[in-house]
Parts: structure tokens; C-alpha cells; sequence
């Protein structure tokens, strides 16, 4: 087949689209000269017809129609081509065609006898005419300068004479006449040879091939990306960790069996101050705070029961009781300040627990009836005395006291011994101050500005059992809210009274305020008829006591080291906390609190640094600086490429 090409210059004017296409379809109608065509596209940009080779002229005939002639020029790799160009002097004037109405009624128009020279100022683009060449007919071609529909046919070959019109087309407003006609093998052109690789190859490229663009640097930019994100979230995950903040609550509560260190055994501090106040809240902290001072105080008296009258025996073995309470470290050296009638009851109470000992242990040998232990009781009262060994001497009595959970009748460790120092009577203050063989134990501070009135709000401590066994009852401490109702005025000491208690042997236990400094000390108030532990000594009964006897509450540096660590626990900077329980709990291995407080402080995220930061912290920051670095370093890269493409 052959395809003639309307030039894309030239088909920038509309004057020779039309003119292109309405001579094509004038051409191919059934009053033409009978030149169908095969295929066309008078759209594209440099709009095209094909015609079928063995149907005679084609592309040739639409171009000698058109007024323009046809001409050979040399290709590249000395092959030829057809071109049908608008001679140089033509290249000015303006379309052949006028076209009125339908493109398919147009005819040719003759040239003028005169030669006139075309106006320099118009340049009417050139039509090129391809040889024919045998590829397979595609579908119409969009936005190419040259479609090739195929045919089955072989190529041919198109003659072209290398002569110029003398006269450019003229566009005419009459209706159109016919053209003289014009042979369509101008016996005068040498056929010429298409080349069968490129039939539309020309000397210059018509389309210039775009330069091929740099490789996507996908991989690259993808790189930087997780770096800068692997910085940010370091970066930020380390910054947190620095900053020692942690949640406002521990991740799990402590308990009392968490330990302080993999290899320890569980600990049981006996108080749980999470679980008797809200988490984290001031009455917690209180409670912590003073928690690990609380002691379990128990004293057995051993003697003999005799009558006053001849010092008989009522029992020629020996009768041993035990007197229990609480009371609380005022100096980590061991001083204890409880209550003077648990540890040194007078005459009357020796003796009252003596004949009830002796009583039971009667009906236990049925040698007295159960329902007559309280006649026997009141009867040897006024008859009886309790002694030691020999008559006039005191009864033996041994004391022992235990922090955190406490077991009855221990006399061996953890059970700490230790001796009354001094005591008040029961109308001075009914307290006593103890000194236990043990030191570097955990202090209480007194609060000695401490103002009680009526409607006052305090915490209470003091040990407690729920077991029915008394012999080897397990005692732990407990608290309580508690209010005072009112202060006894008539009092030698100025007492004042609450509106609960904790229980027998809370008596030496203690009330501290809302920072966890005692205001006073448990007693049992004789005026009630259940005689319940409802009496408060106020603090400066207990700071005369110490006063006298020499002795100051002050803390330890475990203390303020373990206090400390409940600022941080308190405050969220978990890290710190766990640190100075750490170390608290090792000056100080009777404060199983601490331990408790420091696992708690580690399960919340708190690290094993000594300097109060976690110890992934700072990796985690310097792979955040890395990745940093690295990321910059590549965007660096990045941007060098392009530039250097660029140019």
C-alpha cells in the first residue's frame, strides 16, 4: 500500500486539513476519479490516508490532486524514500482549498497560466508520500506522525518526478472547476527503491525520541523514610524512658509475695497498704509510710500461784502466760514505744491471768467444772499472789517482738528480743518504751505539732488475728479510717477518743495523720463496758516518755532513703523508686515493705539503673541518633543524584 501524510506544520491550518481530507474523500466518491482509500485518520495530528498498492496511484494521485508534485530524496543507509513536498517557493501561500460545505463535494482547482510569486510572510506546510511497505493493518493510528496501515500485497514502488509547480494553489471562493488532469506516473521521475525497514525513515527525524529518564530512586527514598521513623519513635521511647516517667499506676499492684530479688524468697510484710486504701492515693502512701515500723510485742510471765496467807502452792508446777499487743519503732536502733500494761501489767492483772490460766488448765484435768472458772477466778483474787520461784520475788518475764507478720509463742528468729525501759502508769499515759536486741530496723516519726480535735480524720494501725487457736495465731497489721469524737477533758493526759477500733491487740497501735506521722497511741478505754481500744494517747505523752528516758525519734538513713523511693513511687518516676527501694531494703532487711514497693516499682516499667534511669534508655537513644544521622546522610545522597542528573 501507499500512505499519503499530510505534514504536522501543515496541519497546524485548518484551510489544509480540509483540504487534505475533502480531496481524499472527493477522490474516493463514486463521482471521482475512483481512487478509494483503504483506511484514514484525518484527526491525528498529521493526518494520513492509505490506499491499496494494486489499485494504481494513490498516494501520488492525492497529491498531484492537491497541486503538489512528488520528489526523491536519499535516506539514511542509502535507502530511498518518496517524499511529496511543497516546493520551496510554494511554502508561502495559503491553502488550495476553499472548502464550502461537505469536504466530498470539493474538487481540485486549477492553477493559474501566471506564474505569481508567493507571499514571503505564509508558509504552507509540505505533504509527504511514503512508499508502500507490506506490515500488518493496525487500527487507527492516535497521535503519530505517520501510520502505516498493512496490506497482504507487496510493497511498490512510487515514482516521483523531481520537478517543481511553477504556480502554488489558490484559494478560490467560486465554485470548483476541474483540474486539467495530470498523469499519474510522470514518465520523467525515476522510481526509486523503499526501504523495507523503515518505509517512513527520512533523513531528519520528524519525531525526535525523548531522552530516557533517570531510574526511580524508589528503594532509596524508601530507605530514608524507616530510617526517619525508626529515629522518631526511638527517639522518643528513649526520651520517655530518661525522663523517668511512668504510668500513674503500677502496671500490677504489688503483693506480698513479689520479691524484691530473682533469687529471694517470697516476702509477706504482713500490712498491704493497696489493698486497705486506693492506689497510688495519699491514704496508701501513709499507710506505706509507716507500715514497716509496726511491731508485734509479746511478753510470757512464768511463776507460781500461792496463797498470801502461808505461801502454798495452788499448783506445784509452774503457770506460764502470755500478754499481746502492738507497738512501733521511734529509733531505728531498736527503741519501741507500746503499751506499759501489756508488757508490765501491775499485780492485779498478773494475777487475774494467772488464776484464769491455772482455771483452764483445772478443767482441762477435769479437776474444776468449766462453769466454775469464774468463781474460782473471783475467790483466789483476794486470796492468791502470783511470784516467781520463791515467795516476794517477781514472776519471770521474757519479751519478744516481730515486724511484719508475727506468729504467737515464737522465741526464736525472726523473733527479736528485748527488755522494758521505762514506763508510765495507767493514769500517766499507760505507755512503755522497749529497747529490741536488733538494729538498722525501720522508724516511725512523731508528729508533735500535731493539733487533735473533734471531727479530726486519722488512719489506725495496730496487729490483728482472725485465727481461733491463741497458742499459735498468725498476726498481721491492719488499718482503719477513724474520726475523733470528742477529747478527754478529765484526763491526766488529755486522751482523746475515736469511733472505731481494730481489735484486742491493738492496743500500743498507733494514729497518723494524712502524711504518715503518728499522733498518738492505742489504748483500751476502761470507761466502756467492752473496754475496746477506742482511747488514743496524744503525741506529747509519748515525746515526755522519750524526753525522759533519753532517747530521740529519728530516722535512720534507710528511712529517709526508703521514704525517697515513695516520693518517686508516688510521683510516676518508677525507675528512681526502684533504685532506693533497692537500697533501702538492703540497709534496712526488716523493711519488707521496700521490697515489695520495689518490685512493684520495677513491674511498672521501672529499669535496674542505678541513677534512676532505665538502662535500655540510653541504647535506645543512641540508635535513634544513628538512624538520625544515617537518614540525612541518604537524603543528602539523594538530592546530589538528582541534581546531577538534572544537568
Amino acid at each position: 500500500m501507499t500512505v499519503a501524510v499530510l505534514d504536522p506544520a501543515a496541519a497546524q491550518d485548518p484551510a489544509w486539513r480540509q483540504a487534505f481530507s475533502g480531496m481524499a474523500e472527493t477522490l474516493a466518491a463514486p463521482g471521482g476519479s475512483g481512487r478509494p482509500y483503504l483506511s484514514a485518520d484525518f484527526t491525528a495530528k498529521a493526518p494520513w490516508v492509505a490506499y491499496i498498492a494494486d489499485g494504481g496511484p494513490g498516494a501520488e494521485h492525492l497529491f498531484f490532486a492537491l497541486g503538489q508534485e512528488i520528489r526523491s530524496e536519499q535516506a539514511a543507509e542509502d535507502s530511498t524514500v518518496a517524499m511529496l513536498q511543497v516546493p520551496t517557493e510554494q511554502q508561502s501561500q495559503p491553502a488550495p482549498w476553499a472548502l464550502q460545505g461537505d469536504p466530498r463535494q470539493a474538487q481540485p482547482v486549477s492553477p493559474p497560466p501566471q506564474q505569481t510569486p508567493p507571499p514571503a510572510q505564509q508558509t504552507p506546510p509540505p505533504v509527504q508520500q511514503t512508499p508502500p511497505f507490506a506490515p500488518q493493518v493496525p487500527a487507527q493510528p492516535q497521535q503519530h506522525a505517520m501510520p502505516a496501515p498493512p496490506v497482504s500485497a507487496p510493497p511498490q514502488q512510487v515514482s516521483a518526478p523531481p520537478q517543481q509547480v511553477s504556480a502554488p494553489p489558490q484559494q478560490v471562493s467560486a465554485p470548483p472547476v476541474s483540474a486539467p488532469p495530470q498523469p499519474a506516473y510522470p514518465h520523467t521521475a525515476q522510481p526509486v527503491s523503499a526501504p523495507p525497514g523503515d518505509p517512513f525513515s527520512s533523513p531528519v527525524r520528524r519525531i525526535q525520541p525523548s531522552p530516557p529518564r533517570p531510574p526511580r530512586q524508589t528503594g532509596l527514598w524508601t530507605a530514608l523514610a524507616a530510617l526517619l521513623l525508626v529515629a522518631a519513635v526511638a527517639g522518643g521511647v528513649g526520651a520517655w524512658g530518661l525522663s523517668g516517667d511512668g504510668s500513674d499506676r503500677p502496671a500490677t499492684t504489688p503483693t506480698a509475695a513479689s520479691s524484691a530479688f530473682p533469687s529471694a524468697a517470697p516476702v509477706n510484710p504482713g500490712l498491704k497498704p493497696w489493698a486497705q486504701a486506693a492506689l497510688r492515693s495519699p491514704e496508701e502512701r501513709a499507710l506505706a509510710t509507716v507500715g514497716p515500723s509496726m511491731v508485734f510485742v509479746e511478753v510470757t510471765f512464768t511463776g507460781y500461784v500461792r496463797n498470801k496467807q502461808d505461801n502454798a502452792l495452788l499448783r506445784k508446777t509452774p503457770i506460764t502466760f502470755a500478754r499481746r499487743c502492738s507497738g512501733f519503732v521511734v529509733n531505728s536502733d531498736g527503741h519501741v514505744l507500746t503499751n506499759t500494761q501489756c508488757v508490765r501489767p501491775t499485780q492485779d492483772i498478773l494475777l487475774g491471768n494467772a488464776l484464769g490460766a491455772l482455771a483452764n488448765a483445772m478443767v482441762a484435768e477435769r479437776t474444776l467444772p468449766a462453769k466454775d472458772v469464774a468463781a474460782f477466778t473471783r475467790t483466789r483474787m483476794k486470796t492468791a499472789a502470783f511470784t516467781g520461784t520463791a515467795p516476794g520475788t517477781e514472776p519471770d518475764a521474757k519479751l519478744y517482738g516481730q515486724l511484719n507478720v508475727a506468729k504467737g509463742d515464737v522465741t526464736d528468729s525472726p523473733a527479736i528480743p528485748g527488755a522494758v525501759v521505762q514506763s508510765l502508769a495507767l493514769d500517766a499515759g499507760n505507755l512503755a518504751l522497749v529497747k529490741l536486741d536488733q538494729g538498722n530496723l525501720p522508724a516511725a516519726e512523731l508528729n508533735p505539732s500535731a493539733t487533735i480535735a473533734a471531727d479530726t480524720s486519722l488512719l489506725i494501725l495496730g496487729y490483728n488475728t482472725t485465727d481461733t487457736s491463741y497458742r499459735s495465731a498468725t498476726y498481721t497489721v491492719a488499718s482503719k479510717a477513724a474520726t475523733v469524737t470528742g477529747v478527754d477533758a478529765q484526763s491526766p493526759v488529755q486522751a482523746f477518743r475515736i469511733n472505731d477500733d481494730l481489735g484486742l491487740y491493738s492496743r500500743g497501735g498507733i494514729a497518723i495523720d494524712p502524711s504518715g506521722r503518728v499522733v498518738g497511741v492505742l489504748d483500751n478505754d476502761i470507761l466502756r463496758p467492752d473496754k475496746a481500744n477506742r482511747l488514743v494517747v496524744p503525741v506529747s505523752t509519748m515525746a515526755g516518755l522519750l524526753s525522759t528516758a533519753g532517747v530521740q525519734n529519728t530516722l535512720g538513713d534507710a528511712d529517709k532513703v526508703y521514704r525517697s523511693g515513695l516520693d518517686a513511687y508516688f510521683a510516676g518516676q518508677n525507675s528512681t523508686a526502684a533504685d532506693r527501694f533497692g537500697e533501702a531494703a538492703e540497709a534496712s532487711p526488716a523493711n519488707l515493705l521496700a521490697q515489695v514497693y520495689r518490685q512493684a516499682a520495677i513491674d511498672s516499667g521501672g529499669g535496674e539503673s542505678s541513677a534512676g534511669t532505665p538502662g535500655w534508655a540510653v541504647p535506645v537513644l543512641v540508635a535513634a541518633a544513628v538512624a538520625l544521622v544515617a537518614g540525612l546522610v541518604l537524603l543528602v545522597m539523594i538530592l546530589l543524584r538528582r541534581r546531577t542528573t538534572t544537568a
